[in-house]
């Protein structure tokens, strides 16, 4: 079970699909399994310990209400597999997001501009079209004008992939589908990823800007994860806002949830993802000590906002508990719009 990732991804490349398929379930599951044990585990024995505290110190016999070693292990063990269970289903019970952004800067005439993020989906072995046709589905209800993939779009080798394309290609978005890379785009094979992104009708944007029907100005970097592949060196997101008109919305799409140093007031929305919430609590305790923001909307002064998505798919466990997955619907209003 603890080289079950690592054969996994050798399966993948072998192009033993089933194998690998089956090794991942069981072992990502596994994993899900025993962090929840342990974690119960420490909950309940702390309890346990408090419980023999209070029995020494008040000297009663207060044996009945303490737990044996035998009941621990099997109220820990009952209450990992329940969320376990409980947690694979979440994973696949998607939801939609909405959030508003009041703006100064849309231009005159447009009320409204709707933009839908997704994060994190990482298509592979266990993210194929049934996870894909619930995303989407929240995705086509939005009816975005823009669909942004803010990283880890593709997690592994896709047996699919001229279908999955096909599923992105045929949503509407009047003014184009926007991504850029994460983590795991790089871990999957940079090249295959990029060709699969483009093939689903996105432009991916490398350090670069795109203006989109004269309402907003889209701009994404790389996940920092590419320096180490030689894809692309460091980027200085200050220089490269610097150079836009600021008198137009500024769309920044970025992986992680980091707002880089010295560029207040250079943006406007920055959309990211990255963190799960930490997938599976309380890992999220974790992750939160990495990244402050971990899920949602976060005002950091100059008019500019940071959301974070909680992913659409799953890394590793296909569990997700106390961290539902999302698609995320962003209105844009002008400040004297209607509700």
């Amino acid at each position: 079970m603890v080289f079950a990732p690592a054969l996994v991804r050798i399966l993948e490349r072998h192009r033993m699909t089933d194998i690998a398929r089956s090794l991942a379930y069981t072992g990502y599951l596994w994993m899900a399994l025993i962090f929840l044990f342990v974690s119960a585990t420490l909950l309940i024995d702390g309890t346990r310990m408090l419980l023999w505290a209070v029995v020494k110190v008040f000297e009663h016999d207060h044996s009945f209400i303490l737990l044996t070693s035998r009941q621990s292990f099997f109220l820990s063990l009952i209450i990992s597999l329940g969320i376990t269970a409980h947690g694979f289903l979440d994973a696949l019970n998607m939801r939609s997001e909405h959030i508003t952004i009041r703006t100064t800067k849309l231009p005159a005439g447009i009320e409204r501009f709707t933009i839908v993020q997704i994060s994190d989906v990482h298509l592979g072995l266990m993210a194929g079209k049934k996870r894909l046709a619930r995303i989407l589905k929240r995705v086509e209800a939005s009816r975005p004008d823009i669909l942004v993939s803010t990283g880890d779009l593709v997690d592994g080798r896709l047996s699919e992939s001229v279908d999955l394309t096909e599923m992105i290609r045929r949503i509407s978005t009047p003014h184009g589908k926007y991504a850029v890379t994460g983590n795991h785009e790089f871990y999957a094979g940079i090249e295959e990823a990029l060709a699969f992104t483009t093939a689903a009708g996105f432009t991916v944007l490398h350090a670069e800007s795109e203006s989109v029907a004269g309402v907003l100005t889209v701009v994404g970097v790389d996940d920092p994860t590419g320096i180490y592949y030689g894809f692309s060196g460091n980027v200085s997101e200050r220089g490269l806002l610097k150079e836009l008109d600021n008198e137009q919305f500024i769309l920044l799409l970025k992986h992680r949830p980091v707002a880089a140093e010295g560029i207040e007031g250079l943006f406007d929305l920055q959309l990211s993802g990255h963190t799960h919430k930490g997938q599976i609590f309380p890992f999220s305790l974790i992750v939160k000590r990495v990244y402050p923001k971990t899920a949602g909307l976060d005002v950091l002064g100059n008019n500019q906002h940071l959301y974070v998505s909680r992913g659409a798919g799953t890394w590793g466990p296909p569990v997700r508990f106390l961290s539902p997955p999302e698609v995320t619907v962003i209105e844009l209003r002008g400040e004297n719009g209607k509700r």
